[in-house]
């Protein structure tokens, strides 16, 4: 049995291809069937995300394999060899359970150390789990990594450090304000980014989020889906002051908040604090803002020089990352090397079990019929040791007659003998 990992992601491929390669939900469990119709095929999963597309299976090898399995993935998305093949990289026991383990835990991300892709895994696994199309070494590889990915994020700093405007905004509002909990949010615009700062805060058990939009039918799934108020931009004057934290990102050509709208928020705050990020380009917050006590501003310049000191830390903790996956990588397997012993074994001992059960049932019978005990104890002593000698004897002359000096060492090795 061998494990193997197929696939193309953002480093090997573009988008245009990467998109075409991608496996649906809707179509996944008839992948995953005729996946496992393929010959020596014995389990399989499939992890199908934006940046990347992998088969990962247990298979029994042979020389054409790589072949027929490339043929396969690209019959299916009805491509030809020549577009998907240079960018395909293939990877085999243990690189293929290196990469599982570094996919996993992020360090094959587009951005390193995203979290996101551990869950991405999972779901994976558990697709491939419902359809009965995971063997159990294919199932052990699974549950390790997510194993080795919890280890990552528990003893590196991986996933500590913010890496996207989304989370450094909320990361700078973390380390401004002691807690989130019981302040007041204002985010302005609904689109990608805001998705993904609410997101983030309601994590954080932020309990009071405005969400302020040009259009209110926009702004009310995100305030569904996050328990937020929503509001139109020109209520922004009258409701800023209700906030502690700003966070903006809109396409607006002009700024939407402007000095004298914080000045007089400040004023109705009683100069309590106020925290304004601006992540919008064009700004949406008018730089003099800066420029007022107890105001804090904030712009996407200063997100991306946390995000790049940040992403140096990353890099930093990889390292560390990258010496636990080749430690776990190397003991699953030691493991899977072992389990390829187990039915010699089970089949070694079922034979010594039938010598002793042949030679002790000879034994009691000639005791009932009368022989000397001592003498029948004597024989089955004897017959015993020669039956179960037989066939290491054997091997160890064999070896000894061709010069094989390394087999002769594992056989004494393995006969327990001491080295004269």
């Amino acid at each position: 049995m061998t494990l193997l990992a197929l696939g193309i992601n953002h480093k090997t491929a573009p988008v245009s291809l990467r998109e075409r390669v991608t496996f649906s939900p809707d179509t996944l469990d008839e992948a995953l069937n005729s996946l496992l119709r393929q010959p020596l095929v014995q389990g399989g999963v499939v992890l199908s995300t934006c940046n990347r597309t992998e088969l990962y299976l247990s298979v029994e090898e042979q020389e054409n394999l790589k072949e027929q399995l490339v043929a396969w993935l690209c019959d299916y998305h009805q491509l030809s060899e020549d577009e998907v093949r240079q960018s395909l990289y293939w990877h085999h026991d243990n690189e293929a359970v290196s990469h599982l383990m570094r996919v996993a835990s992020g360090l094959d991300s587009l951005v390193l150390g995203e979290p996101q892709i551990l869950g991405q895994v999972k779901k994976a696994f558990a697709e491939s789990q419902r359809g009965h199309s995971v063997s159990g070494e294919l199932e052990r590889l699974f549950q390790k990594s997510f194993s080795v990915a919890k280890r990552v994020r528990t003893e590196t700093d991986i996933g500590a450090s913010a890496v996207s405007v989304a989370f450094a905004a909320c990361t700078l509002a973390r380390q401004i304000f002691e807690s989130l909990a019981d302040l007041n949010v204002l985010l302005v615009g609904a689109g990608e980014t805001i998705e993904l700062v609410a997101r983030h805060l309601r994590e954080h058990r932020v309990k009071h989020m405005m969400i302020a939009n040009r259009t209110r039918e926009r702004a009310q799934a995100l305030a569904d889906e996050v328990g937020a108020e929503v509001i139109t931009l020109p209520e922004i004057d009258a409701r800023l002051a209700d906030a502690d934290i700003i966070i903006s990102s809109t396409a607006s050509p002009l700024p939407i908040i402007g000095k004298g709208m914080v000045e007089r928020a400040l004023k109705a705050r009683r100069n309590q604090p106020m925290l304004l990020v601006d992540i919008a380009v064009p700004r949406d917050i008018e730089p003099e803002v800066g420029k007022l006590s107890n105001a804090y501003l904030y712009s996407v310049d200063d997100l991306h020089s946390i995000i790049q000191n940040n992403l140096a830390q990353r890099k930093a903790a990889a390292i560390q990352a990258e010496t636990i996956v080749a430690q776990e990588s190397t003991n699953f397997m030691a493991w899977l090397r072992s389990q390829g012993a187990v039915e010699m074994i089970r089949d070694y001992r079922a034979h010594a079990d039938s010598v002793r059960n042949e030679m002790e049932a000879r034994a009691l019978a000639a005791i009932a019929q009368g022989a000397d005990v001592q003498a029948v104890i004597h024989e089955l002593a004897h017959k015993l040791t020669n039956r179960l000698i037989h066939a290491p004897t054997k091997s160890l002359q064999q070896a000894a007659q061709s010069g094989d000096v390394e087999r002769l060492q594992i056989l004494r090795d393995s006969l327990g003998l001491e080295k004269p």
